[in-house]
């Protein structure tokens, strides 16, 4: 029997009640600018949900590009495929994958990818560190891994914190897992940005060669 998700139930509704443009949508452009993506290249986006990523990643890739969304849940990829069909991108593809357990082998040919991004999607995960990994083990060797993810805010801002864990906690995620922590040990040349006072932490690095 399939784990139910997160956004089983909330899928339709989910760019709506998710603070996508007042709060988060700054944290998938911040990681999209720090990738500088060039036209052509294949984007592995873990985590994918409604395709939230996929306008800005579109706009540097163009149509010889292409993005590989995976994504736990069905009804999230739903979305996603609308998404894409009402834009007519017709280079995504959409995977329904646990991206904790799933080989990177199967999201195509092995190291294809020439960036892989995970957007506020590690911190819903137990095992997040199994699915970073297969984001690294897909991008090719010199290509970018990109994780965006919230912690509590800080400074000025550490007042919102009680409205930032209830909007994670409604949400699913660990406010305290940061995922990115372990980028340093794992990757090269890693750039860092942060926004909303904080509250949402961008890493980007590039695998290191064989």
């Amino acid at each position: 029997m399939k784990r139910p998700t997160p956004y089983t139930a909330s899928a339709q509704l989910y760019d709506v009640i998710s603070f996508e443009w007042p709060v988060y949508r700054a944290g998938r452009a911040a990681a999209i600018d720090l990738l500088s993506l060039p036209t052509g290249s294949h984007v592995l986006d873990i985590g994918c949900g409604t395709g939230l990523n996929f306008s800005l990643l579109q706009q540097q890739i163009g149509p010889s590009g292409s993005i590989t969304g995976v994504d736990a849940s069905a009804q999230m990829l739903d979305q996603a495929r609308r998404r894409s069909d009402s834009a007519g991108w017709s280079n995504v593809t959409l995977i329904e994958a646990d991206a904790t357990t799933v080989d990177a082998a199967e999201l195509g040919d092995e190291r294809r990818f020439d960036a892989a991004i995970a957007t506020y999607a590690l911190s819903l995960m137990a095992e997040w560190e199994s699915a970073l990994n297969t984001m690294i083990a897909a991008t090719r060797p010199g290509g970018d891994v990109a994780v965006v993810d919230m912690q509590k805010p800080t400074g000025a801002a550490a007042v919102w914190t009680p409205l930032a864990r209830l909007a994670c906690r409604l949400g699913g995620s660990d406010i305290d897992a940061h995922p990115w922590t372990t980028m340093t040990r794992q990757l090269t040349e890693v750039r860092s940005a942060s926004v909303r006072g904080g509250h949402i932490q961008v890493r980007v690095g590039s695998v290191l060669p064989d």
